[in-house]
């Protein structure tokens, strides 16, 4: 029986200083990997190559979390028993979906890159040496002895998008968010601390556009057939969970434990379903949803799942903001302010519920089938940093094919445990202190 590895690890301050380069830093480096260790940097850490070059105010963080969220629904409208315990971290800028990046080691020997992790993606991407439009750390396929590429032939061929012929090489084309991007079917050694996963299939990128890509590669969690989980099957069994802590931790840190072992037994499971059309994502049924002790009036539609339209409730890492479709949007909104009272509200961006007092925030309860999960104030409201402003973070979902699907996102899921279980077809959720 595999052993449970828990890992501590140190997150910096949202606004700490990026003056400091990995180099120097002793928190930065890779001998902190250890056994089935694997850290986690925040986006903002001084470890992290994705840092802004210059620090952004609460405001425009906010707004440009909401814009990126954007891009982050419009991708997900274009997807129709070992264990181990591998820390992981919330971030606040997006680089097109995925919060949450983790150091990966690929080749032989290895070369690290910082993989964005995503649970609503299957296929893992990497930047590779000659690729247009990717930035400087790339993986560099010809000094790696295990590398090699896939021929059209082979089953993985079929399960990738849009899949064309380069002489032998299967190649194909996809895209995310707002941008696009060329890979050549490949396969290579994947080392996520000391778990080995050798000949794991991947998208050796030859070509992005856009800005949504992100800059070393992706590591998908959907549960789609070139996934992690669907790789890994027989050392994790198709079951995962993760637990993100607090964008206002000061020294935080959170965890994504693989493997049916060691999973918590006290918690609550709703039934995952199954949508052919957008496979990879994790369903679930939300039949209501309560404000304060008030079920508030939703349309039965507007939360409805229809594999057909792709209508329904998912649960989503990638996505900040939680997005419910304008009825039941409209609905909790109201009912939010009617108990919050007769204080003026005002707009931010994206968001349209307010305030600039102080206010009691009145719970939200998520009613799944199976489990209720009722938020506290740090799940439902976001504060300036000053405190002078006060939001409600959720909003309606864009006008476009996702204006039917109701996306639960990460800034509702901090400090919770959420649990997949792909065999047995459940989620589950409890709370936990991530920090």
């Amino acid at each position: 029986m595999a052993t449970l590895s828990f890992v501590a690890f140190s997150l910096c301050l949202l606004f700490f200083s990026l003056a400091q380069g990995l180099s120097n830093n002793p928190q930065c480096s890779e001998a902190k990997d250890q056994g089935s260790n694997l850290q986690v940097f925040h986006v903002y850490s001084p470890c992290s190559p994705f840092r802004p070059t210059k620090p952004m105010s609460w405001e425009e963080s906010v707004l440009q979390m909401q814009a990126d969220d954007q891009a982050r629904l419009q991708f997900l409208s274009s997807l129709v028993a070992k264990k181990s315990v591998v820390p992981i971290a919330s971030g606040r800028q997006i680089i097109q979906s995925p919060t949450y990046i983790v150091r990966a080691k690929i080749g032989t020997p290895p070369q690290t890159l910082l993989l964005a992790v995503d649970t609503s993606n299957d296929a893992a991407w990497v930047p590779c040496n000659g690729c247009v439009g990717c930035g400087s750390n790339v993986f560099n396929s010809a000094k790696s002895t295990t590398y090699k590429t896939l021929g059209c032939q082979t089953a993985q061929c079929k399960q990738v998008p849009n899949p064309t012929c380069l002489g032998s090489t299967c190649s194909f084309n996809t895209s995310y968010g707002g941008s696009t991007l060329a890979a050549n079917l490949s396969q290579e050694t994947f080392t996520l601390a000391t778990d080995v996963v050798p000949g794991y299939t991947f998208g050796c990128l030859q070509k992005t556009t856009g800005s949504s890509v992100p800059p070393q590669g992706l590591l998908g969690l959907g549960r789609g057939p070139l996934s992690l989980l669907s790789q890994t099957q027989n050392l994790y069994q198709s079951t995962f969970s993760y637990c993100l802590p607090s964008f206002k931790s000061l020294n935080f840190s959170g965890s994504l434990r693989l493997g049916p072992v060691g999973q918590p037994k006290r918690i609550k499971y709703t039934p995952l379903l199954k949508n052919p059309r957008r496979s990879s994502l994790y369903y679930v049924n939300l039949n209501a949803i309560r404000v304060g002790r008030t079920i508030v009036d939703i349309p039965p539609a507007a939360l409805a799942f229809n594999p057909t339209t792709g209508a329904g409730t998912i649960i989503d890492s990638g996505t900040v903001f939680t997005r419910l479709v304008e009825p039941a949007y409209v609905a909790v909104r109201n009912e939010f302010r009617r108990r919050v009272g007769k204080y003026p509200f005002q707009t931010l961006g994206g968001f349209d519920t307010c305030y600039s007092v102080p206010f009691v925030v009145p719970t939200i309860t998520f009613m799944f089938s199976g489990m209720n999960v009722t938020l506290p104030e740090d799940n439902i409201v976001i504060h300036s940093t000053a405190g002078s402003i006060t939001c409600l973070a959720m909003a309606a979902a864009p006008d476009n094919v996702n204006s039917v699907l109701n996306v639960i996102a990460n800034m509702q899921q901090q400090n919770h445990r959420v649990l997949i279980d792909v065999p047995n077809s459940r989620l589950g959720v409890a709370r936990e202190r991530c920090t």
